[in-house]
Order: structure tokens, then sequence, then C-alpha cells
């Protein structure tokens, strides 16, 4: 979906283009990472008087105690910035009268922020889990934040939902996108990093909109929404990342995979054909290529996760070691590497499909295939190293840090 030419004459380029509030989208972006750094430290000295540690357990790659209630920390940089944000005038079209998604999108955060504290304490048991991410989900449908249009790849046609089918459509697709975060929360700073590149691939894709529609107010809560994510994940990153101090438990997780399915419910679910002015497919489908593209590591994760454990007679959310962050262990990847490596491919098929939506194919996609192969040949030098040194791997290769 490359971006009009005429629009971006008239608009003077695309930062500073019309309707793009960019300085603010930063501000609060920054405000977010300060406020989630600062409580983040401050969770890590209640942890221990709360329950909200972590031991180790025989799938963990963590060795010693953990306090795992840091998502407390991005939770708080979020709501800090989001109110920042209701009170800049640049970012109004966020909120009522225009609309009133942002709630309803807090809201819902408070939900299920609330449901990983208790389960980072107390320890709930799956079916519970499930129950209150339902309930969280639910918040986002009564709210009117629903997936009610579908792009058909026959014919150019939108279907669009009734309040039932969007309602089924919504939960099914937030649970999925919370326990897909959640289920890669295995290692230092993996769920953050992943939680802050989708946002900014998201929210870049959100401000594509405003550019090109000069101020769309269905693209302001995603842009607003995912670069406050992202700044409050970047915030609790320093404190994360290996050798972690604190890890953000369900309460972080689950979180950032809430948002990220709201995020993608607006920029995907309930734009129509008019926010283009076409009916080309790749024009219509560009949303969800995106949304898809971004989310694919760890919904690829998450399938092969519950695929496995059903196949092998076992519960799908039952635990393992077999996430695609211990393979890369086993291939011999450090804890630090395994992270970066995970992060360079989610990066390639967020930032690459924006790319594409955005962009002439013919300008991005081979960049996208130099990089594909500069990532895959990162992510297999262990490997080629064991061959050419003729030597099985060993339990050195995936030693800890």
């Amino acid at each position: 979906m490359p971006l009009d030419t005429t629009v971006l004459a008239q608009s003077g380029g695309f930062v500073g283009g019309a309707g793009v509030p960019y300085r603010e989208l930063v501000l609060i972006a920054v405000v977010a990472g300060l406020v989630s750094f600062l409580v983040t430290g401050l969770v890590k000295g209640i942890a221990p008087m709360v329950g909200g540690v972590k031991y180790p357990r025989g799938r963990d790659v963590h060795v010693i105690p953990t306090p795992q209630i840091g998502g407390l920390g991005i939770f708080t940089g979020f709501c800090v910035a989001v109110f920042l944000a209701s009170n800049l005038p640049a970012l109004n079209r966020a909120f009522p009268p225009f609309t009133s998604d942002v709630q309803v999108v807090v809201a819902a955060g408070a939900v299920i922020v609330l449901l990983g504290f208790v389960d980072d304490t107390l320890e709930l048991g799956a079916v519970t889990k499930l129950v209150g991410q339902m309930a969280s989900a639910g918040v986002l449908i009564v709210g009117g934040v629903t997936w009610f249009l579908v792009y058909l790849p026959w014919g150019g046609n939108i279907l669009v939902l009734d309040q039932l089918q969007a309602g089924v459509a919504t939960a099914l697709f937030t649970l999925v996108v919370v326990n897909a975060i959640n289920f890669v929360d295995g290692l230092d700073g993996l769920a953050g990093g992943i939680g802050a590149i989708v946002a900014m691939a998201l929210c870049l894709f959100a401000v594509a909109i405003l550019f090109q529609q000069g101020g769309a107010v269905s693209a302001y809560p995603p842009a607003l929404i995912t670069a406050v994510l992202a700044g409050a994940c970047i915030g609790f990153l320093p404190h994360n990342f290996h050798p972690a101090r604190i890890f953000m438990g369900d309460t972080g997780a689950m979180f950032i995979g809430l948002i990220l399915a709201a995020a993608s419910i607006n920029v995907s679910g309930r734009i129509s054909q008019s926010m283009y002015g076409s009916q080309n497919l790749l024009v219509l489908l560009s949303p969800v290529i995106v949304v898809g593209a971004a989310l694919f590591v760890p919904l690829l994760d998450l399938v092969l996760a519950v695929v496995r454990r059903v196949r092998a007679g076992q519960h799908p959310f039952s635990a393992d070691r077999k996430h695609l962050h211990h393979r890369l262990l086993e291939l011999g990847h450090s804890q630090t590497l395994v992270a970066i490596v995970i992060y360079a491919w989610v990066a390639l098929f967020a930032f690459g499909a924006v790319s594409l939506s955005v962009f002439e194919a013919k300008y991005v996609l081979p960049v996208v295939g130099i990089l594909f192969l500069v990532v895959l040949i990162f992510t297999a030098t262990p490997l080629w190293l064991r061959s050419s040194l003729n030597r099985p791997p060993t339990s050195s290769d995936a030693t800890l840090e």
C-alpha cells in the first residue's frame, strides 16, 4: 500500500506530515519509559514482601530466586503516559468525545494486570487464568473495541460481522495474542523486547495511516497505545535483560499481549476500505499482513507448543523446555544472543511488512531478502561452527552467561 504521493507532497514529507502528532507520540513514549524504569526499580524491593518471587524450576533458565511482578512497572508507565496524552491537545482525537477506545483498553489492561499479579503471587490454575483473560477480553467487547471487519482474499470484498460474531472474533484473537506473548516470556529480556518491537511496528503502521489520511480518528488510539507500550517495555528492559534482576511475570506478559491485541484490532479489524480509497487486494489486506507478520514469531511458538503437547497427550498449556528460545539455547547461543536472534526475526517480519505496506515492493523486497539471509546466517552460526569442528553439541554450548 504505497503512500499517496500527492498527500506526501502536500504534507511536506513523512515527519511532521498532516495530522501526525509525532512529537507528542515520542514524548509520551519517553515518559512511559522513564516511569516504567523508575517504578520497576521500586517493585524489586516490594516483591518479596507480597510473595512476588519466582523460584527456579526444572524448565527455567534462571538459577536464583528472582522478583517477578515487574509488569507493575510497565503498567504504571503505560497509565501515566496515557494520562499525559489525555492532556495534550495534539492527541485529543484519541479520547472522548471522538472515541473512548483508549479508556476501554486501560480498563481491560487493569483487569488482566490484576489477574497476572494474583497469579504471580498465589499461582492460579490454567482454567482460572483463562477465565480471567476472557474477562479482560470482555471489557474490550463491551467497550466496543471489537474486530468487526474481515478482509476476504477473493473478490476484494469485506465481511462485516454482527455484534455476536465480532465479540467471538475479538475474544478468540485476544486470548491467542495474550497467551502467545505469555508463552515466549521464558528468557531474560525476551517478552519485553518482542513487545517493544511489535508495538513500534504497529505504531509506525498507524502513523502511516494518520499521515495518509491527514489525521483519521480511528488511527489515533492504536498509534497512541503502541507508542506508550513500546516506551514502557524499553524502560523495563534495563532491569530484565540478562542477567535479569526482575521478571515481568504474567502481570506484564499478559498485559503486553492484551495491548498488542487491542492495537491490532484497531489497525486491522476496524478500518474500512474507505480509509485507503482503493479496492486493491494488497491495500485491503495490508493491515492483516502487518499484524500477522508482527506477531508471527510469538504465534508460531504458541502453535508449535500446543501441537507438540497435544500430540504427546499433555495439556496444551502445560510447561516444557521446547520453546523456540530453549531450542536456540540448545543450538549453542547464549541467553543474550538468543534474545537478540529472536528480536532480529521479529523485527524482520514486523518492519518488513510495514515497509511493504507503505513503500513500493520493488524497493523493499531486495532489502528484506538481504536482511533475511543475514539473520539466518547469524541464527545458524553455532550449528555451522560445531559442524566445522566435527563435534556434537555439549552442555557448555548452552551454558548461561
